[in-house]
């Protein structure tokens, strides 16, 4: 089979590519759950317990409604399409679950299960970023073709492909969802440092995307150069300053006088100074 040849029907959705069950009762074949095998490419990483669980009660009362889409293997089948019902039906105590078998080559099965997850919205932001690599680096695909193919906006593929250019620890926090895709796109170009100061700041503070956005901005700002260079720039006094920029997300500048010294912290608005109050006493201004 030609790979180009599902372009077509990708892009006209999940019910062009797995029939209900109604419309596949000579196509849909009762197979052994125990000869079903999972899909190294599948895009999903993660199913919540919980989730799962309520699938496998509606299983065990209604059955298997939509059949999986499986392709045949020398030792076996390889979930296409349907993952999270396999494993609820395993959980609901069956031996055998409805599935169209179709032949087709890896790109397409990869293809398949992005666009069925996609469209279900079963993907975090980063499993979808991982899945669209994926496509690119194996298969070729241009961000043209797979904004194509899973039926979203080119710009959509781009910015979703960026999130993979973040720290890992800043990822896991859009991942499990504490950061959103918004909010983790603002933090894209800084040290991955700043990056993980950031998140805490923007979960701790929850903070806006505009505001995490502006924090982002600020930081990216060069230093100014001192009126006067210093002969001898202190290091420690240079990392007390990162430091305290990186952990209020602001400029913050220290000066060390003859006898103690004083240190300056910015503020832009009265919501910043807010801000800063409650991260610095633990009140409310």
């Amino acid at each position: 089979m030609n790979a180009r040849a599902s372009g077509p029907a990708l892009g006209r959705g999940l019910s062009a590519l797995i029939p209900s069950r109604d419309e596949t009762e000579t196509g849909a074949h009762e197979i052994p759950l125990s000869e079903i095998r999972a899909n190294p490419n599948q895009p999903r990483r993660d199913v919540e317990h919980a989730n799962l669980e309520a699938l496998a009660t509606s299983i065990s009362d209604h059955g298997v409604l939509q059949p999986i889409l499986v392709t045949e293997t020398l030792d076996g089948y390889r979930i296409v399409a349907g993952e999270r019902r396999v494993q609820a039906a395993r959980l609901a105590g069956l031996e055998r679950i409805p599935a169209v078998i179709r032949q087709l080559a890896d790109r397409e099965q990869l293809e398949l299960a992005l666009v069925e997850n996609v469209q279900r919205e079963d993907l975090n932001p980063i499993e979808e970023a991982n899945a669209f690599r994926q496509l690119q680096q194996e298969f070729g695909l241009t961000q043209d073709e797979i904004a194509r193919q899973v039926g979203r906006a080119r710009t959509t593929i781009t910015n979703t492909l960026r999130l993979l250019e973040l720290d890992e620890g800043v990822q896991a926090a859009v991942a499990d969802g504490r950061l959103s895709e918004g909010h983790a796109r603002a933090l894209i170009g800084l040290p991955a440092i700043q990056q993980l100061h950031l998140v805490s700041v923007i979960v701790e503070d929850g903070l806006s995307v505009r505001q995490a956005e502006e924090l982002a901005r600020r930081l990216r700002e060069p230093r100014p150069a001192p009126e006067k260079a210093e002969p001898h720039a202190d290091p420690d006094l240079e990392r007390v300053e990162e430091d305290l920029r990186n952990a209020l997300g602001t400029k913050v500048s220290v000066a060390r006088g003859r006898k103690g010294g004083r240190i300056v912290i910015e503020y832009y608005n009265d919501e910043d100074l807010g801000r800063l109050y409650d991260r610095l006493t633990g009140g409310t201004a």
